[in-house]
């Protein structure tokens, strides 16, 4: 079985991110205002580098190469580009890492409210148990109570078992990026 890594070129140790542009506007957003080392990508061109590095292993070294018509190769493009690109991705890093943090107090609150009304729930069983009342009606009173205390602590056993994985593994995938070499060239 080939590894995902054979269907990109290689330079060195690096696998090649190719991207063939027309003109360098086209890798970044006309609509953002910023200055130009600070301006958002293209949300296709984006995407295109994120599920590229995604096909990778993380440890695995990338470049970005940028073909670009000779004329559009000036030395101005050639040194802020790179800036720009790194600056973006440092800091969709840095907001991905407060989304992190976000998601990681959500889990600490609902581990909380899950704790507090597991203990409610649990306490309401043990009080019904001690009334001494038989019956089917009782019985799922009992075991309602002790369902839905442990449905409580689903939101947080999912947080904290599930949902961090996805954004800390973006999060160092916006690093990776934020570090990559990026040339531009013009095409072969």
């Amino acid at each position: 079985m080939k590894k995902p890594e054979s269907h990109y070129n290689k330079e060195g140790d690096h696998y090649l991110i190719e991207i063939k542009l027309n003109e360098i506007r086209q890798l970044f957003n006309n609509l953002d205002p910023a200055p130009f080392r600070e301006k958002d990508l293209e949300a296709n061109a984006e995407s295109y580098i994120i599920d590229s590095v995604q096909e990778l292993h993380l440890k695995t070294p990338i470049k970005l190469i940028l073909h670009l018509p000779e004329n559009a190769c000036t030395d101005e493009a050639i040194s802020s580009v790179p800036a720009a690109i790194h600056n973006y991705f440092a800091y969709r890093a840095d907001i991905t890492a407060k989304e992190l943090r976000f998601t990681l107090q959500q889990g600490r609150i609902a581990l909380l409210i899950g704790l507090t009304f597991l203990v409610a729930c649990i306490a309401a069983q043990q009080f019904i148990a001690t009334l001494e009342n038989t019956g089917l009606m009782w019985t799922i009173i009992e075991e309602g109570f002790l369902i839905s205390g442990w449905v409580a602590m689903w939101r947080p056993i999912e947080v904290f078992l599930y949902d961090w994985w996805p954004i800390r593994r973006l999060r160092l995938i916006h690093e990776k990026l934020a570090r990559m070499p990026v040339e531009l060239r013009p095409p072969a």
